[in-house]
């Protein structure tokens, strides 16, 4: 009993019980756990340096047996030994961060049980506390501990809300930092979610619309954006330019970077004032204002520099619009009272319904093709007015009201942009005007188009590749017999150009890489494949081969400018994620590109020569210089045409355009 390693396995055993305890939940070893830690503690002297240790473990048995139990009793016992830890440990010790984020919880536990208003003081002082030291070591820990806090602000303190928000967004650009300078690091935000956080998209959407309530409209487009540019940078596997600054520079912050998160820095208060006079440096580099950092809404305005901008953001607390009318004037909020989560959910099923009614494929499917017809069956209503029951709820709830605030403005018309988030995404908001004077684009972040706008057209004349393919000759895929007619349309548009044309045999994976890396204009007509799982594996079904995203976003494009993916599902989101940016017209954004012309939905294989012939005739009209910019308005003027000719909603509406 008095052997002198009996403490120390006993920690070791109480540490192993609480493992097993969270992974089975077996009150047998909460209980288990809870002893072993008290009899460690029991035998442990008032001066040993490891007694903060186990008291903070402790600490920790009790909470959860209060957690689990409901009694007052553990609960006060988790303070006191809380409380205790946070005197023994030094502040620069790896242990502190834990205990103050575990002092804080403990006291909501109490305020939300006792009411006291002294506890509402203390979970202010203890998160305050927290976060106002280095997180590089914990960043993980600390992005959980900030939810929460916003979390509990938003039931206790909502005068705190917004400071817990800024403690937590101000952690994302340590973990993409840690994504960008950790040899093998495994993705960040996948470790959240193992981790059992709130997903990233979900804290962006709250926070959003916390910033909205507290009319802070600047503070709620900077934070909206910067989680979707995280969310877009790791889901598209995208990484800190590190090539921006010299090699010295990386090289220090890789090493500062490391040395803190894993815990080696023999003194980690001065590697952080190292790292952070580095950051300071390169920040004062022109050009590198904002490395690492969010991008601050005076730079995020110059985004609706050919237009308005209008950014969806939903929540389970209210769903609302923000427009960014130019760049020179503030946000300006678009209430929208009549739309919920569960309704935007629920129109989002119903579309999917209705696209199997048609036989169109989506997202759910393996394989989608762009040969699609109605389905035979009762149904209590017509497709038709399905679509026209669907276009006008989005017009009454969600378009109109923005159409009203821009003509508030004095904006009646020209181009307009629509940035969707969460359950907003993949609905057709472009469609839903009765009668229209504006000319409708999408973009996934407002990051994205202004990388879009930094890019100089090119005075040259384009070198213009073109890629047709009617079977894989591997996968099962459906012909496609419409693509060689869209391809001789489009060949004989570009007769006097630099024109390059793979089709059929020749457009393998190698050959379209390389036809890629050369045009500056890019028309590709097969089929294409969404992956839910890995959106950066959705991929092009080419001869022989495919060409997915991960592929596509290495090549280095020096003169891109416009690509046409007349290939299935190319611009089709996912409301499990953020936003819209994860898919192949999003990724070619990404990639380079300025402008993209893409389908929420399969196109109709004989539709693919019409729009095509008629996007290539107004681009080229008149043997002019075509630019990207014009995409967009060409492809208004071929989906009127294909309504002018009464063709079924499924065939003309999944047509959008993305990018400037």
């Amino acid at each position: 009993m008095d052997h002198p390693d009996r403490v120390a396995r006993l920690h070791s055993l109480a540490a192993a019980f609480g493992y097993r305890y969270h992974g089975i939940d077996d009150l047998k070893d909460l209980e288990a756990s809870l002893q072993m830690d008290q009899e460690a503690l029991d035998l442990t002297p008032m001066d040993h340096p490891d007694r903060a240790e186990y008291l903070h473990s402790l600490a920790i048995s009790f909470r959860d047996r209060y957690r689990r139990l409901g009694d007052l009793m553990d609960l006060e016992a988790a303070l006191q030994s809380g409380l205790e830890c946070v005197q023994l440990t030094p502040e620069d010790h790896p242990r502190w961060p834990g205990s103050l984020q575990n002092l804080a919880s403990l006291f909501g536990d109490r305020h939300r049980r006792l009411g006291d208003d002294k506890d509402l003081q203390q979970v202010h002082t203890y998160y305050t506390a927290l976060f106002g030291i280095s997180a590089l070591e914990h960043v993980e820990s600390s992005w959980a501990a900030a939810l929460d806090w916003a979390s509990f602000s938003e039931e206790f303190q909502p005068s705190h809300v917004a400071t817990a928000y800024q403690a937590a967004f101000h952690l994302l650009p340590e973990i993409l930092c840690m994504e960008a300078v950790i040899p093998g690091r495994h993705n960040a935000i996948h470790r959240l979610h193992m981790h059992r956080l709130l997903h990233v998209g979900q804290a962006t959407s709250a926070a959003t619309r916390s910033y909205i309530g507290l009319s802070q409209l600047t503070s709620a487009v900077e934070i909206l954006e910067q989680g979707l540019e995280t969310m877009m940078q790791q889901m598209l596997q995208l990484k800190p330019d590190m090539n921006k600054i010299s090699p010295k520079q990386a090289d220090d912050l890789k090493k500062f970077s490391w040395e803190l998160y894993n815990g080696s820095a023999i003194n980690p208060r001065e590697v952080e004032a190292k790292r952070k006079d580095l950051l300071d440096n390169i920040h004062k580099q022109p050009g590198l204002e904002h490395f690492l950092l969010p991008r601050p809404y005076k730079v995020l305005s110059h985004a609706s520099q050919g237009g308005p901008v209008v950014i969806l953001n939903s929540h389970s607390r209210g769903c609302d619009g923000i427009i960014i009318p130019n760049p020179v004037s503030d946000p300006v909020h678009v209430p929208l009272p009549n739309v919920t989560l569960e309704l935007l959910k629920f129109q989002q099923n119903a579309l999917k319904q209705l696209l199997n009614h048609c036989n169109v494929g989506t997202r759910g499917f393996p394989m989608s093709t762009r040969l699609f017809g109605h389905r035979e069956g009762f149904m209590f209503t017509t497709i038709e007015q399905q679509f026209i029951d669907l276009l006008t709820w989005l017009w009454k709830n969600v378009v109109e009201p923005v159409y009203q605030v821009l003509a508030s403005h004095d904006i009646h018309n020209g181009r307009l942009w629509w940035l969707p988030s969460g359950s907003f995404t993949g609905l057709p908001f472009h469609a839903c005007p009765p009668t229209d004077q504006f000319i409708h684009s999408y973009t996934a972040t407002l990051g994205s188009l202004l990388e879009a706008r930094s890019k100089k057209p090119s005075n040259v004349q384009h070198k213009i590749g073109v890629v047709g393919v009617t079977h894989t000759g591997l996968h099962r895929a459906n012909y496609l017999k419409q693509v060689k007619p869209e391809v001789e349309q489009i060949c004989s548009i570009f007769k006097d150009h630099n024109l390059e044309c793979l089709m059929g045999e020749k457009a393998t994976p190698t050959a379209v890489k390389n036809q890629l890396q050369n045009c500056s204009w890019v028309h590709l007509a097969c089929h294409g494949v969404q992956d839910l799982k890995d959106p950066i594996k959705s991929r092009l079904l080419l001869y022989d081969g495919e060409l997915d995203l991960e592929t596509i976003l290495q090549i280095s494009f020096s003169d891109a400018e416009f690509v046409f993916l007349a290939a299935c599902q190319t611009a089709m989101g996912d409301a499990n994620f953020l936003n819209e940016s994860f898919h192949l017209a999003g990724g070619f954004i990404a990639a380079g590109f300025q402008s993209a012309i893409g389908t929420l939905w399969p196109m109709n294989d004989q539709d693919g020569p019409l729009v095509a012939e008629s996007v290539y005739s107004h681009l080229f009209r008149d043997g002019r210089q075509p630019q990207a910019s014009d995409a967009a308005e060409a492809l208004q003027l071929a989906v009127n045409k294909l309504r002018a000719e009464k063709v079924p909603y499924e065939r003309w509406v999944p047509f959008i355009h993305m990018g400037v």
